[in-house]
């Protein structure tokens, strides 16, 4: 069994489809998406299109619900306000079919696996804020990655495996009860990488492969300008 972990797509279709023909080629059984497939990229409408026809497991991340949350009129999250311009963007340009699809997805998920526990979430919110509207900011601020702060944050999950995304670089840490997984943005990054994980079950037990492909980060960069996508020269100097 391979079930393969995205994280972080942000609307970069290029990424996406260097990665999707990567996970062909190793005959992945089950694909997950932990949030943020829209925003910050050019290309949310076409992303969506590869994962729904791809019969990806989707939950939303913070971009997908604050986007979402412009919608449907109910607010947007204070400490976002400098990617609201963007956000709206994305609202006013997003297909009603592809923001129906985001509107029903749920916030975790979870499979067992040959006895494998295995947890997905965007990044930790606590458990009296799992119904908290986006607005209201339930995600967790960001910390360090170390093993200790990860463990600070998902240690009472009822699970063996807990893989996560939203801080982009790669986390892999482990301690003698659980895997903490994150492979990093797939669709965000400095260089031309896209990256991704594949948990995979076999003969020799469980294994969890960080992994990275090449993409046209110049289409990418390209499409970007061409789209004239709000706010990009902010996300060119934070993030690509």
């Amino acid at each position: 069994m391979k079930l393969a972990i995205l994280t972080d797509i942000h609307g970069n279709v290029q990424a996406l489809d260097a990665v999707l023909a990567e996970l062909d080629r190793q005959r992945i059984d089950q694909i997950w998406s932990l949030g943020d497939m829209i925003a910050m990229g050019p290309d949310s409408n076409e992303v969506m299109a590869r994962l729904l026809d791809r019969g990806v497991h989707m939950i939303t991340g913070n971009h997908d619900e604050a986007v979402l949350s412009l919608m449907a009129g109910t607010g947007h999250p204070e400490s976002y306000a400098h990617t609201r311009p963007h956000h709206e963007w994305v609202a006013r340009t997003l297909k009603p079919a592809y923001a129906e699809a985001l509107f029903k997805l749920p916030r975790t998920i979870e499979r067992v696996v040959e006895g494998t526990r295995v947890y997905g979430i965007h990044y930790h919110i606590p458990t009296e804020k799992r119904e908290t509207p986006i607005a209201e900011e339930p995600f967790h601020d960001i910390v360090e990655a170390t093993l200790s702060n990860m463990q600070s944050l998902y240690a009472a999950y009822e699970a063996d495996v807990i893989c996560f995304g939203h801080h982009h670089p790669e986390h892999m840490f482990r301690d003698d009860v659980k895997h903490y997984f994150n492979p990093g943005a797939l669709g965000v990054a400095r260089d031309d990488l896209a990256r991704y994980g594949i948990l995979e079950w076999g003969e020799a037990g469980f294994s969890i492969h960080p992994q990275a492909v090449p993409y046209d980060k110049r289409s990418f960069l390209e499409t970007m300008e061409r789209r004239d996508v709000p706010q990009r020269d902010v996300m060119f100097r934070l993030f690509y």
